[in-house]
């Protein structure tokens, strides 16, 4: 699949890069794109989450009242569960969510969703570039000229760039990452996929791998 390289005024520059098929061209599978964002949530949860049973709560440990007699039911502790402030049966302890996936799969989950958006047209290509220096109106002007304004984007660098990455970091709907840095999550939550020239081939070789 061939696509037209922009400059960042959104202009075309002539060029055209070609999307690896072995990336952008694979039919998609979608149950391993499910596995992999349902991995990538799962590890985004703290898994801190604590209640008290009836054995952590402080509280007298004397019988309430007598066993018989009282017309009432049988009680035995202020801190059971049937009473306001008493422990909580089965409540939530702290867990670990994350769970492995073979590297395989994941590789997999991540040219399907590419492919998603090569399918959709919602991939843009842009030549390299950089920024002088660290402005969030470089940005702004950036993905105004590609008439990306109200649009969610995710832009992939070939390799770090601060003044690119930092100019980008107080603005909505706009993430920045490396091509190292790529999940099948970031991709299908976007609505337009900016890629480089270098960084297609930075993909290309890592999916190659």
């Amino acid at each position: 699949m061939e696509v037209k390289v922009l400059n960042i005024s959104g202009k075309e520059t002539g060029a055209k890069v070609q999307l690896p098929e072995s990336v952008f061209g694979i039919t998609p599978v979608d149950h391993a794109i499910y596995l992999d964002v349902k991995q990538y949530l799962a590890n985004q949860r703290q898994g801190t989450h604590k209640s008290k049973q009836r054995n952590e709560i402080a509280g007298s440990t004397r019988k309430l009242y007598k066993q018989k007699g009282t017309g009432g039911a049988r009680a035995g502790s202020i801190k059971s569960p049937l009473f306001n402030g008493g422990g909580r049966v089965f409540g939530p302890q702290p867990r670990d969510y994350s769970f492995k996936l073979n590297k395989k799969l994941k590789s997999l989950a991540r040219k399907s969703a590419l492919s998603y958006k090569a399918q959709d047209n919602n991939v843009v290509v842009l030549e390299d570039f950089t920024f002088d220096s660290i402005k969030t109106k470089n940005y702004i002007n950036l993905v105004s000229a590609l008439n990306l304004t109200n649009e969610k984007t995710l832009l992939v660098l070939p390799s770090q760039n601060n003044n690119i990455y930092l100019s980008s970091r107080n603005i909505q709907k706009v993430k920045v990452i490396t091509a190292d840095q790529l999940n099948t999550y970031d991709v299908l939550n976007c609505g337009k996929l900016l890629l480089t020239a270098d960084s297609v081939k930075t993909l290309e070789e890592a999916f190659a791998k």
